[in-house]
């Protein structure tokens, strides 16, 4: 019970401190649970646990740092700028085409499963735009993280592969009836998108921009910083690049979605590879390294004060005893609703703690007792990936401070505008899945 206590405390108490901005994100990471671990009797180990979750965080963070030097050298070299010239032709210069169109192209970018990379292609691509127009940016950061949570479903995209595996079921079983449930929830993220870009056209208006992309110019970043204008850039562009860079990008996905190598080696090899070829010159290379370093840094240093809490978090037993006072408060008429339960128990899980924490945890808890009503393991794996939208909001996810870093919003902001269409959209996924009758609502 104090586990239990500790845990829960903890969690309140760090979502508290940074969504009332009492602390930052960095500090809260670090300190909350180390106050927590002091109080619930845990300081001689203390030093091990946090160690061994940085560890275990660690390729992420490699990952994290070198995928957005990659992506930022092919940014710099212009690879998305022929995307961006479609997407300018097709929504000029209203805000609804605007938002809609940021929900499309994260839904498609989110295909290969990385979180990363959708935020980053999709940020490069339609930031400009928000700031050229004065748009409210957190409408951009709701619609893309909302579209990565439902496409991530997906079985190389983690989730279902975790859900799988944990319940020793195959993910093709677990994923392709999900498919018209994932259908429902994408047509549920555009119709937010059409309801969010129909606001910000009424608060700002439509605006006609110039052909080509000399509208970026007068492009302002938040803090009051010029944005780099298409001059500046243009001795940074490679045009005659393009097609060799957009091949390199296009197999460095195809190694990731196959598993050619683990995903840090490819994305520093990659980036080795981007960084020759396009920046031979030794100094324009350390010029567009330091041009990235805030990002990297800010993002990382995120990452590994995220390895302290999940260390914490996960050494002190306090998720295993989240999970079971969870289960020992479910009274005995529920049990034939359990798959249910699971949906809508995924949500809060998953926000409060890692998905490996949850389809390793409490998953594999969860579906022991729902054999006992006939609910099958493969059910069970299905209602538990409903609350992955409401996942990607958790302060534990790594790729979302990429997202709110990048797109310069606050983290806290971005989660209160976001928290109430991620759960709606998550209901909308567990809706599809029942009406698809992929678990009973009741055994």
């Amino acid at each position: 019970m104090m586990l239990t206590i500790l845990g829960f405390g903890m969690v309140l108490t760090f979502m508290y401190l940074i969504m009332s901005k009492r602390l930052s994100p960095l500090v809260a990471l670090i300190t909350v649970p180390i106050v927590f671990a002091l109080i619930g009797g845990f300081g001689n180990g203390l030093d091990e646990m946090m160690l061994d979750g940085i560890k275990k965080i660690a390729p992420t963070g490699v990952m994290l740092m070198f995928a957005i030097l990659y992506f930022g050298v092919m940014i710099d070299a212009g690879l998305f700028d022929p995307l961006v010239r479609i997407i300018l032709r097709i929504v000029k210069g209203d805000p609804l085409k605007i938002v809609m169109g940021t929900a499309v192209l994260a839904m498609l970018i989110s295909l290969d499963g990385d979180g990363s990379t959708t935020y980053m292609i999709t940020v490069s691509a339609m930031l400009p735009l928000y700031r050229r127009l004065g748009m409210n940016a957190l409408n951009m950061t709701c619609v893309t993280i909302l579209a990565g949570g439902v496409m991530n479903l997906t079985p190389w995209g983690g989730p279902t592969a975790r859900a799988a595996t944990a319940l020793h079921v195959d993910p093709a079983d677990v994923f392709v009836p999900l498919i018209p449930a994932m259908i429902l929830a994408c047509v549920g993220i555009l119709v937010l998108a059409w309801y969010l870009g129909l606001k910000e056209r009424r608060r700002v208006g439509v605006l006609t921009l110039p052909q080509g992309g000399s509208w970026m110019d007068a492009s302002v970043s938040d803090d009051g910083d010029s944005l780099p204008t298409v001059e500046d850039a243009a001795d940074i562009k490679r045009p005659k690049l393009l097609w060799v860079n957009l091949v390199l990008t296009l197999a460095l996905m195809a190694a990731l979605v196959i598993g050619l190598l683990p995903m840090p080696i490819l994305f520093m090899v990659g980036f080795a590879i981007a960084l020759v070829i396009n920046y031979p010159d030794l100094a324009e290379q350390r010029r567009r390294v330091v041009n990235h370093a805030g990002n990297v840094l800010s993002v990382v240093s995120l990452i590994f004060a995220a390895g302290i809490f999940t260390g914490i978090l996960s050494n002190t037993g306090m998720v295993e005893a989240m999970s079971r006072g969870f289960l020992a408060v479910i009274p005995d008429a529920w049990g034939p609703y359990l798959a249910t339960i699971t949906a809508l128990a995924s949500m809060p899980f998953t926000f409060f703690m890692s998905n490996d924490a949850f389809y390793f945890g409490v998953l594999p808890i969860l579906s022991e007792a729902a054999s006992q009503y006939g609910i099958t393991p493969v059910e069970m794996a299905r209602a538990s990936l409903a609350g992955q939208p409401v996942h990607l909001l958790s302060p534990l996810v790594p790729s979302t401070y990429l997202l709110v870093g990048l797109a310069k919003v606050d983290f806290a902001d971005h989660q209160k505008f976001t928290l109430k269409w991620a759960v709606a959209i998550s209901l909308l996924l567990m809706i599809g899945n029942l009406l698809c009758a992929l678990y009973p609502l009741a055994a």
